[in-house]
């Protein structure tokens, strides 16, 4: 099937609906912010390997996360209390340990400098997030990031160095998403790891009809830990 090649000097995208058999939307482009936003926007990301040119999806079946879904574990429930979290702290670096971190039956990663230099103007915007745990000597053990579209957070990578410590961080970012007013989490790629924290696998019409009714609504709140969601 044709994949038809983004023009560099216009922000439209094809229709998602018509991504081809993988997934794959269209290639080229570039990964300038305003780009990636309209991306998202229409339900739609980047991932590909360094020595590929740049590569959109629009998944089928897609992965969300319901936020009243999430299944929290007597384990888990009782590593929350292990460590402390914050928001926006160390964004750049829970980026580079999404990138550098080992994970089984995967080699390297799609996260290079160029796409971290874009979600950097991203966060500096306001639009993209990191939930970081920190355990009892400050460091950086665990945490994740994303981008806010509407009411959705489109969840993009996350990092453990200690267990549990990103389950934990996603665990009080959807408390913190449900007290907001936001609607669900994309997952974009189904994963048996997300799948046990209680995310569910829908037809691509069915996430871009969800996201369609939300994309463009505003959630004013402020990227700040509230103490009483710990």
């Amino acid at each position: 099937m044709y994949i038809p090649q983004l023009n560099k000097h216009s922000l439209v995208f094809p229709d998602p609906h018509n991504a081809n058999e993988d997934g794959i939307v269209a290639w080229g482009g570039d990964l300038n912010p305003s780009r990636l936003i309209r991306a998202y926007q229409n339900g739609i990301f980047p991932w590909y390997s360094n020595q590929d040119p740049i590569l959109w999806w629009s998944t089928d079946p897609r992965l969300i996360m319901e936020l009243d879904d999430f299944k929290l574990s007597r384990s888990l429930k009782k590593s929350i209390k292990k460590f402390t979290y914050k928001f926006d702290t160390n964004f750049t670096e829970v980026m580079k340990k999404c990138a550098t971190t080992q994970r089984k039956d995967q080699n390297g990663s799609w996260i290079n400098s160029e796409l971290i230099e874009s979600f950097e103007t991203l966060h500096g915007m306001g639009i993209a997030h990191s939930v970081e745990s920190y355990d009892k000597n400050t460091n950086l053990v665990g945490g994740l990031y994303g981008i806010v579209i509407g009411k959705v957070f489109c969840g993009e990578s996350m990092f453990a160095h200690t267990t549990d410590a990103s389950k934990a961080a996603y665990a009080i970012l959807i408390r913190h998403l449900k007290e907001w007013g936001y609607d669900f989490i994309d997952c974009q790629v189904p994963t048996e790891h997300l799948k046990s924290l209680g995310a569910k696998e829908v037809t691509r019409e069915y996430f871009l009809m969800r996201l369609k009714k939300v994309n463009m609504e505003i959630i004013n709140n402020s990227w700040e830990i509230d103490k009483r969601l710990i």
